[in-house]
């Protein structure tokens, strides 16, 4: 089988890096998503938030390239408070529309740069746990948005939804300050050539000096600065094309994994919230532990078997409009759940795992931008093509057809999704750096990461 050939995980070593700090900035960038989460809620009833996050994840690519990836969490806050104001005090309806495509804008950045911030400045040993965090918030910002929901619809009419719509404003500006108190990444400052700065943030997150010198050394050559480089600040050599084979390479699973996220269509409630919310918490605690590999390959196939329920059970509705079927509607129900608690436990949290980790360090930011394009994309081409599809092959036909697009998914994970626990991510750059796993000039002079990095059987 092809997936023989596909490295084995690492096992992480527990005793490395600074876990403390660097769970204290993940969760700081990864509140960010709690505005993502409101706002996706609230954007459903006018579903235009996938073509204004196109704008914006790829944005933030270059943004975050640009300015840094923290104070590109800092633009991304400024730019949803910039969203909520204008919401909240619309004057007319083409306000209230601008005010949606700035807040649009932000969805696009906060995917894309809280799990490329957490990735990188994260130890290999808890990336899996912490690059999670982000999916975590959106669901709490969704089941924010809920709660706002009941609680403004007892205002008048007039006033409910401004309220609803510009209370996002008031967090913001507290994020937007609460970041300024992160570090950068120290990939991006390696990549700028701030070695020094870089330097400092990694000892934070390091438990010792020397660990800390091994990262820098090994970041340093992800980046392509000589060894025997040294200095506070130095210049950067600019990358050769071979960095183009291991972009295509990496970018394939990244847009892949957001082929089958129609869960919001049927999250429409409170309840389908909790569980979400509840079960990506469980995978926070797994990814790590078990790995990326079997938790995405087996939320994908319990994904199907859902599909195949909920599709099962509407076909059964759909026949007999006359008649009521309880345990149709229970299997619809049941299978509903079950699809976004499996979604939620794998598929969910692991496609911003993978984003933020197999790209190379110079195209990170816009290799994640791509994987957010693509999820997007999708979402929108199935949020748009629903009805339609619907009453072409009816209901039930649209789900056997996900079912099927599952199956593909799974297929492809199978194949080609290696194992990232316990790697770095320069580790990883190099895994899909050529057609062999294990590229001699990792190898070289290394006998312990050369058994680690050979291919498994």
């Amino acid at each position: 089988m092809a997936s023989a050939a596909l490295p084995e995980a690492v096992e992480p070593n527990k005793k490395k890096g600074n876990v403390k700090f660097a769970f204290a900035c993940a969760i700081l960038a990864s509140m960010t998503s709690i505005l993502l989460g409101y706002d996706v809620q609230v954007e459903i009833l006018m579903g235009i938030l996938n073509l204004y996050s196109l704008i914006g994840s790829f944005a933030a690519g270059r943004t975050s390239d640009w300015i840094g990836r923290r104070y590109t969490i800092v633009f991304a806050a400024v730019i949803f408070f910039s969203g909520a104001f204008l919401m909240g005090f619309a004057i007319n309806y083409g306000m209230l529309m601008f005010g949606r495509f700035v807040a649009g804008i932000d969805v696009g950045y906060a995917l894309m740069i809280a799990p490329v911030y957490t990735a990188e400045v994260s130890p290999a040993s808890a990336r899996g746990f912490l690059t999670s965090f982000p999916e975590v918030f959106i669901n709490f910002g969704i089941l924010l948005g809920y709660v706002s929901n009941y609680a403004f619809s007892r205002l008048p009419l007039h006033l409910g939804w401004r309220v609803m719509l510009g209370i996002g404003a008031a967090p913001s500006v507290l994020l937007a300050l609460m970041v300024l108190g992160m570090p950068e990444s120290p990939r991006w400052l390696v990549m700028k050539g701030c070695l020094a700065d870089a330097k400092v943030v990694l000892e934070k997150t390091s438990n010792t000096p020397e660990e800390a010198a091994e990262r820098l050394a090994d970041i340093k050559a992800a980046a392509g600065i000589p060894e025997d480089i040294d200095g506070d600040v130095v210049t950067v050599p600019k990358k050769g094309s071979g960095e183009e084979k291991r972009v295509r390479r990496a970018s394939t699973p990244s847009c892949s994994t957001g082929i089958v996220d129609e869960n919001r269509l049927l999250g429409t409630t409170c309840a389908v919230g909790v569980i979400k919310t509840l079960f990506i918490l469980v995978a926070t605690f797994f990814l790590d532990r078990i790995g990326r590999r079997p938790l995405l390959l087996s939320s994908t196939g319990s994904m199907i078997l859902s599909l195949i329920g909920l599709a099962a059970g509407l076909t059964i509705i759909g026949q007999h409009p006359d008649a009521k079927i309880p345990w149709a509607i229970v299997l619809s129900i049941a299978s509903t759940m079950a699809y976004v608690a499996f979604f939620s436990i794998g598929l969910g949290p692991i496609t911003w795992v993978y984003s933020s980790e197999i790209f190379p360090l110079q195209v990170r930011a816009l290799g994640c931008a791509l994987g957010v394009a693509a999820n997007r994309v999708t979402s929108g081409v199935i949020s748009m093509t629903f009805l339609s599809l619907s009453k072409a092959i009816t209901i039930g036909g649209s789900f056997f057809l996900y079912s099927g697009i599952a199956a593909l998914a799974w297929v492809f994970f199978y194949t080609y999704l290696p194992e990232t626990r316990g790697r770095t991510l320069e580790e990883m750059s190099k895994l899909f750096g050529a057609s062999e796993f294990a590229p001699p000039t990792l190898l070289k002079g290394d006998g312990r990461r050369q058994a680690e990095l050979q291919p498994a059987g």
